[in-house]
């Protein structure tokens, strides 16, 4: 189950076009929005995961539902509401994560956490039925957008027996998920025209009508603001679910579950409760596998 703030930049829409792709590896129960600092509201960030899914003819056959517009302690103490901010989701993450048997349902989170710790503070039970890989944080340093836009949501989550894994972000560093890039030439040259052609046109969030998610690709790296003249961003989020699918493309150790206070990792070194750590990602074998995807491209 796929978690997103899918309007805040274009790496969402990226992870969401490879996950669709790779509909022979990963059964996709449903993707669910929540809404961070940049992008809009919860109503924004729908309609970018919406053309998406339009655009990977998806749309109308794996479910869409809103998420929170507010953070988790805001909205923890309304959970008994029937219409609480974020009920379609959190319902959805519940009631998915309870028909799981003999497997664990993954919970891919790439924005803030509030979805996920809401559910879970809903119904506790749930944590013997979920594994939460969520993109997000710096760590050990200090910092994250995903990170900082909820971090009551992560400290929950720290402080609970649910198996929790961190797919690091490392800004400007070679080791987190940062340095999985590219930039507009290599996407002019790999993406117009990829993937299936859509039922019908769908029109960006930019403008302009587009008939496949690798257009769209296109016109959303032109829009985007980047800080070298190449035209150069991450695909954190693409990364994320690449790791999913094939864990040798990364590095991962198991660390005591530390604690944010004030902004900063707080160690907690006897901690029985540890939490995967994934870093050191094979850049180049996840973006032959995103492109690869691209031209032979599975649906669910």
């Amino acid at each position: 189950m796929f978690d997103t703030d899918a309007n805040n930049e274009l790496d969402d829409q990226h992870a969401m076009a490879y996950l669709f792709f790779n509909g022979d590896i990963f059964d996709i129960v449903g993707v669910t929005v929540n809404a961070t600092r940049s992008g809009g509201d919860i109503n924004e960030q729908y309609l970018e995961a919406r053309r998406v899914m339009k655009l990977c003819n998806v749309y109308g056959k794996i479910p869409l539902l809103k998420g929170a517009n507010a953070a988790f302690a805001e909205i923890r103490p309304h959970l008994d509401d029937s219409a609480f901010d974020g009920a379609a989701a959190v319902n959805f993450i519940i009631s998915e994560a309870q028909k799981m048997d003999n497997e664990r349902l993954v919970l891919l989170p790439v924005g803030k956490l509030t979805n996920i710790a809401l559910a879970l503070n809903k119904d506790p039970d749930i944590a013997e039925k979920v594994r939460i890989v969520w993109l997000g944080s710096n760590y050990p340093e200090p910092g994250e957008y995903n990170q900082d836009n909820d971090v009551a949501a992560l400290n929950y989550l720290l402080n609970m027996e649910v198996p929790f894994e961190m797919v690091t972000v490392r800004y400007g560093k070679p080791s987190g998920t940062a340095a999985v890039t590219a930039n507009r030439a290599e996407i002019r040259s790999n993406m117009p025209g990829k993937g299936p052609r859509s039922t019908e046109p769908v029109e960006g969030r930019h403008g302009g009508t587009f008939n496949n998610f690798g257009d769209y690709s296109v016109n959303l790296y032109e829009h985007i603001h980047t800080s070298d003249q190449a035209g150069t961003r991450a695909l954190f989020d693409m990364a994320a679910v690449a790791i999913v699918k094939n864990p040798d493309w990364a590095q991962n150790k198991l660390v005591p579950a530390p604690v944010l206070e004030d902004g900063k990792w707080k160690e907690r070194t006897g901690n029985h409760r540890k939490m995967v750590v994934w870093e050191h990602f094979d850049k180049e074998a996840i973006m032959k596998d995103f492109y690869h995807r691209m031209n032979n491209f599975v649906l669910p």
